[in-house]
């Protein structure tokens, strides 16, 4: 079974996406506030879509949606791919994230699109 699920990039006052990317140096309040966004913004989508629950395995590939056509480096998001799984296991998709329930997540690159975020594809 193959499953995906597109979670849009949370807006900061300014409209603009708001990745958690592995070279910010933001302060750790600022970091966990983007982090819980991001996790509590896939819980709901996964309960929205009702995503299967208690999965043996998954293995989840993300890729990063952008909406412009600028050079980045996809793998500089992984932490936004991390609160994503989090937001998985908080939803009940797999017990824990921890290699016996998870392999993955990859991060690659997405499409331009209208709506910046990152589509996920899991397979169990």
């Amino acid at each position: 079974m193959t499953s995906q699920l597109f979670i849009p990039a949370p807006l900061n006052r300014h409209r603009n996406p708001e990745w958690i990317n592995s070279n910010d140096r933001d302060h750790w309040a600022t970091r966990n506030r983007k982090t819980k966004k991001w996790r509590n913004t896939t819980h709901w989508l996964a309960r929205a879509a009702k995503l299967p629950k208690n999965l043996d395995h998954v293995t989840i590939t993300g890729h990063v949606n952008k909406t412009n056509t600028a050079a980045y480096d996809a793998h500089n998001l992984m932490p936004t791919l991390k609160a994503i799984v989090d937001g998985l296991v908080d939803y009940g998709l797999i017990p824990d994230d921890h290699n016996k329930y998870l392999t993955g997540p990859d991060i690659r690159p997405g499409n331009r699109q209208e709506q910046a975020g990152i589509t996920i594809t899991f397979t169990a």
